[in-house]
């Protein structure tokens, strides 16, 4: 449970302390090439979700950002102890998710400034929770490939629900 707070939290911190560097040295719009052409920090006012959609919807995301936050702590007091990859997606998550609700609080919109030029800009909350969703996929993926087995090893030994 210790890993799943302590994973929150600085994911929350480093996408705070980020997005303040942004805001105290650049302005909106702004752009400066870390590999030209490739690799850009460029301050955009985010007021949607993820690609610009729904944008202007605050309210909105303000609601369903916290009843996913408060679904994400409550899951993860359900999970038994040896659950420590699962618990550090479900930390990934929430601490992203508690970053881009900050902005969306403070300011109606979200703080990206990762720009690759071919992907829409984006910050350090939007990549912890897709690496959340992805450890989230992997470990239902892994213990669904277990049940499975455990499946096939019962009918092999004769204890066939069916």
């Amino acid at each position: 449970m210790v890993r799943f707070w302590l994973v929150a939290g600085a994911v929350l911190l480093f996408d705070r302390m980020t997005k303040y560097l942004v805001l105290l040295y650049m302005t909106t719009g702004q752009s400066i090439p870390v590999i030209e052409n490739i690799f850009h920090l460029t301050f955009v006012k985010n007021p949607g979700a993820a690609f610009g959609l729904f944008a202007y919807r605050t309210m909105f995301f303000i609601l369903v950002t916290t009843v996913v936050a408060a679904v994400i702590v409550y899951f993860q007091h359900t999970l038994p102890p040896g659950k420590k990859l699962l618990r550090t997606g479900l930390g990934l998550q929430l601490g992203g998710a508690l970053g881009n609700l900050t902005d969306r609080i403070q300011g109606g919109y979200v703080i990206d400034f990762f720009d690759f030029r071919f992907w829409p800009v984006f910050n350090i909350a939007d990549m912890a929770i897709v690496g959340g969703v992805a450890i989230l996929a992997y470990e239902i993926l892994r213990d669904d490939g277990k049940q499975e087995c455990k499946e096939e090893e019962r009918v092999e030994n004769g204890y066939n629900k069916g």
